[in-house]
C-alpha cells in the first residue's frame, strides 16, 4: 500500500481492521480527500485516470486536453470495498496455495527426482570410468597379443619355408656331385688301364685301345646355386597404427530433458520382470543364426543350410524356402506386405519371396549385402562390406532405390569396422539406426540422418569374464534395445540413450544369437 499525505491512494488494499466492532469515527475509509489538492473532499472520479477529485480540480485534471478523461460522480465505497477486498485477497491467498500445493508436488514427485537420477547417472558413468577405461586399454593389449602371435606365426612359416629350401638346395648340390664323384672314378680307372697298356710290350691291348677322352673332355657345367634372400617391406608407422587400429574421439552428447507431470513413472524393476518361458520351438538346425517376426505368432528362420523356416509359436513347420542361388543366406527380414527379404553377400544380391519363389530384389555392385532391416516407413536398411573386405557402410532404399549411405562420422572416420562380419541391424522407436558391430564388440546408434548418438561397448556387471560377443539386436515398444551376447550367455538391455537396464541370464540361455520382439514385447531369442 502506499498512503501520502495521510490521504487513501488509488489501487490501495489498505488493511486495518475489517472486524464488525470497526468503529466509524476512527477509520481512514470515513474521509476521502482529493488526489490533487490533497485537501477538498472528493466530488467526483476520474475512471480512465483512477484519480479521485474536488470539484475545483476538475477543470485543472481535464484540461491537458486528453479527450479519453471519464469524469463520474463520486459514491462511497465503504461497505462495497470492505466484502469485495475480503473476497478478492481470500480468492487470491487460494489461488497461492494452490500453485504451492501444485509446485511442492512437481518438485518432490518429478523435478527433485529426475535430478537425482540425472545426478546418479553422471554417478555411475564417473564409477564406471576406470572400469570403461581399463577395458580400453585390455582391449589394446589384446589386439597388440594378437599382432604378436601373427607375427610368430609369419615368422614361423618363413622359418620353414627356408628350412624347406635349404632341403631342395643341398639335393640338388649332392645330385651333381654324386654325378662328379662317378665321372672322376672312370678317370682314375682310365688313366689305370693307360698306364698299364703303356708299360706293356704286348701287341694286342694296345691296338684294341679306344680313347675315352673325347668324352671326358665334355666337362659337365659348374652348378651355383644362389641362396635365397629376404627381402623386408618398409615398415610404415602410419599404415600399421591404421591397421592396427584406432580410438575413436572423445564424445559428449547431450540431449534436452523434458519434464512432465505425465510422464510415465514406471520403474526399472516394473520393467524387467522375472523372464517367463513362453514357448520352446524345435527348428531342425544346428546352428540357428536369426528370427525374425512374421505376425500371429509366426516367425521365420534361417540357420547354415540353403533353407529358411517360418515356424508358428507351437513349433509347428508352416513354410520352407530354399535360396535361389542354394547358398546359404546372410540375414532374412519381413517387408510390411509380409514378404520374406533374404541377403546372399557373395552373390551381392538381395532377394524377395513372392508365393514362395525368390525373385532378384536388389542388386549391388562392388558391394555385398550382410544384414537387412524393414523401418516403420517400409524401407529397407541393409549392411553391407566391400568386395574387398575394407569398408562397412549402412544403406536405405526406398523398395529398390538407394536414398541414404552411412558410413562415416563427422570428422571422416568410419562408423564401423571394415571387414565382412556379422553386423546385424534394427530400426528403434525414435528412428535410431542400431548396428551390433560384432568384429569392433560396440553397439554403434545414429539417428535417422547418420549422425552418431552413441555406442555401447559392454556393462562390467555382464561383461566381466569374457568380451562383449553381441550378434542379434532388436528393439521393444518402449524404445529399449535388446542384443544378445553369445560368450556371456545373456540379452543385455539398454535404454535409447545407451544406459544399462538390466540383462537376462534366465531361461537356460546358451549361447544366443538372432533376437526378435513380437507386437506384444514378447522376445524371441
Amino acid at each position: 500500500s502506499h498512503v501520502k499525505g495521510g490521504g487513501l491512494k488509488r489501487n490501495t488494499f489498505f488493511f486495518i481492521d475489517i472486524r464488525n466492532n470497526m468503529d466509524p469515527q476512527n477509520s481512514v475509509q470515513d474521509v476521502h480527500q482529493c488526489d490533487l489538492c490533497e485537501t477538498a473532499i472528493v466530488n467526483s472520479y476520474c475512471d480512465f485516470c483512477h484519480v479521485n477529485l474536488c470539484i475545483a480540480c476538475i477543470g485543472k485534471h481535464i484540461s491537458d486536453g486528453y479527450d479519453k478523461h471519464k469524469i463520474f460522480p463520486f459514491q462511497e465505497p465503504s461497505a462495497q470495498h470492505r466484502g469485495h477486498t475480503f473476497l478478492e485477497v481470500s480468492e487470491v491467498y487460494n489461488t497461492r496455495k494452490d500453485i504451492i500445493g501444485k509446485d511442492t508436488e512437481e518438485l518432490e514427485n518429478l523435478i527433485s527426482p529426475t535430478y537425482e537420477e540425472i545426478a546418479l547417472d553422471l554417478e555411475t558413468q564417473l564409477a564406471n570410468l576406470d572400469g570403461g577405461y581399463e577395458k580400453l586399454t585390455t582391449t589394446i593389449s589384446k589386439q597388440g597379443e594378437q599382432w604378436h602371435r601373427e607375427i610368430d606365426i609369419i615368422i614361423n612359416k618363413l622359418k620353414t619355408e627356408i628350412s624347406e629350401i635349404k632341403v631342395k638346395h643341398r639335393a640338388i648340390l649332392q645330385k651333381y656331385l654324386v654325378d662328379i664323384k662317378q665321372t672322376q672314378s672312370l678317370i682314375t680307372k682310365t688313366l689305370q688301364a693307360i698306364r698299364k697298356i703303356e708299360q706293356s710290350t704286348e701287341i694286342s691291348p694296345t691296338n684294341e685301345y679306344r680313347s675315352k677322352l673325347t668324352e671326358l673332355r665334355k666337362l659337365p657345367p659348374k652348378v651355383k646355386v644362389t641362396l635365397p634372400t629376404f627381402i623386408p617391406k618398409r615398415i610404415d608407422g602410419e599404415t600399421l597404427c591404421s591397421l592396427f587400429g584406432h580410438i575413436t574421439p572423445l564424445s559428449t552428447a547431450t540431449e534436452e530433458n523434458f519434464l512432465s507431470l505425465n510422464q510415465s513413472k514406471t520403474s526399472v524393476k516394473e520393467l524387467l520382470d522375472e523372464p517367463e518361458l513362453v514357448a520352446t520351438i524345435q527348428t531342425g538346425y544346428q546352428n540357428l543364426r536369426s528370427v525374425t517376426y512374421l505376425n500371429d505368432d509366426c516367425v521365420w528362420t534361417y540357420g547354415l543350410t540353403n533353407d529358411m523356416k517360418c515356424f508358428n509359436i507351437n513349433g509347428s513347420l508352416l513354410q520352407a524356402v530354399k535360396t535361389k542361388s542354394e547358398e546359404r543366406p546372410s540375414d532374412i527380414a519381413v517387408d510390411r506386405d509380409g514378404n520374406l527379404l533374404y541377403s546372399i553377400r557373395t552373390a551381392g544380391t538381395v532377394f524377395k519371396v513372392n508365393n514362395g519363389q525368390p525373385k532378384d530384389f536388389i542388386r549391388l555392385h562392388g558391394w555385398g549385402p550382410c544384414n537387412l532391416c524393414v523401418t516403420s516407413t517400409g524401407d529397407l536398411l541393409v549392411t553391407m562390406c566391400r568386395d574387398d573386405k575394407t569398408q562397412s557402410k549402412v544403406v536405405r532404399f526406398s523398395k529398390s532405390t538407394e536414398k541414404q549411405t552411412i558410413q562415416f562420422d563427422d570428422k571422416g572416420i568410419p562408423l564401423y569396422s571394415g571387414n565382412d562380419k556379422i553386423k546385424y541391424i534394427t530400426e528403434n522407436g525414435n528412428h535410431d539406426i542400431c548396428v551390433a558391430d560384432w568384429y569392433a564388440h560396440a553397439i554403434v546408434v545414429v539417428n535417422q540422418d547418420g549422425k552418431l548418438r552413441w555406442r555401447y561397448t559392454g556393462h562390467p556387471s555382464v561383461t566381466g569374464k569374457k568380451p562383449f560377443d553381441h550378434c542379434g539386436i532388436t528393439t521393444d515398444s518402449q524404445n529399449r534395445i535388446l542384443t544378445a551376447d553369445s560368450d556371456n550367455h545373456c540379452i543385455h538391455i539398454l535404454d535409447q540413450n545407451g544406459q544399462f537396464l538390466s540383462y537376462i541370464d534366465k531361461c537356460d540361455l546358451k549361447d544366443p544369437w538372432g533376437v526378435c520382439v513380437d507386437n506384444n514385447d514378447s522376445l524371441f531369442v
